[in-house]
């Protein structure tokens, strides 16, 4: 497995049989890919579809049916389609469970950066800001540090931000980590790493029990 689908696996796991959920743009689409069979669970898009499925085939690639991302995509049985009108009252009125997005930057308290490189062209926030407040529950997932060995889990974001304290959850292709009130707990180690190992790649302090799972995944 490379580390996105290292990432998608586990971020599968934080959804529950029954869950209306939202996937950002760029890696979390791959979680769709990843639903256990043994799951009822309803996939969200800004864009205006209610009950996505997983990337098409070659043969099943239907140009007119795409996600938020502008990415092809497959719709399950019983699914439903409406304007952006409709998909951001769903988010803005609490009936998203979980949303798992993407991150440049994530703080030790929660606030979230992953919309702008400052430099670049961007078109815009998109949906993330209506997400992040009003999803259930925010995780983010993304690589540890960046292409210059960097940590991308930090005291303080450097970048915009998307939302201040609105993380509860950080899945890397390392360690996952919970946001608490204490600062950042680390909750698991990937294969392959030592809780020494994710300290050191990682800005913050981190709050280390006796109950963190390694070689979780």
């Amino acid at each position: 497995m490379n580390n996105r689908e290292k990432i998608a696996r586990r971020a599968e796991k934080e959804i529950e049989n029954g869950f209306y959920v939202n996937l950002g743009i760029g890696m979390p689409t791959m979680v769709a890919n990843y639903i256990s069979e043994n799951k009822s669970v309803v996939l969200q898009s800004e864009n205006g579809l209610l009950g996505i499925g997983p990337y098409p085939k070659e043969t099943e690639v239907d140009p007119d049916l795409i996600n938020a991302g502008k990415e092809t995509v497959t719709a399950i049985k019983g699914a439903s389609y409406f304007d952006s009108a409709e998909s951001f009252a769903m988010i803005r009125g609490g009936h998203v469970d979980i949303a798992i997005l993407g991150g440049m930057e994530v703080s030790e308290n929660g606030d979230l950066a992953n919309w702008m490189i400052p430099g670049k062209m961007i078109k815009g926030m998109g949906g993330a800001m209506d997400l992040v407040h009003g999803a259930k529950k925010i995780i983010v997932i993304m690589e540890h540090v960046n292409k210059s060995g960097q940590s991308k889990i930090l005291k303080n974001c450097s970048l915009p931000l998307t939302g201040k304290g609105v993380v509860h959850r950080i899945i890397t292709d390392r360690a996952v980590l919970d946001v608490t009130e204490q600062g950042l707990k680390l909750a698991e180690v990937a294969a392959g790493y030592t809780v020494e190992d994710i300290q050191e790649c990682t800005d913050p302090d981190l709050i280390i029990d006796e109950n963190v799972k390694t070689d979780a995944y």
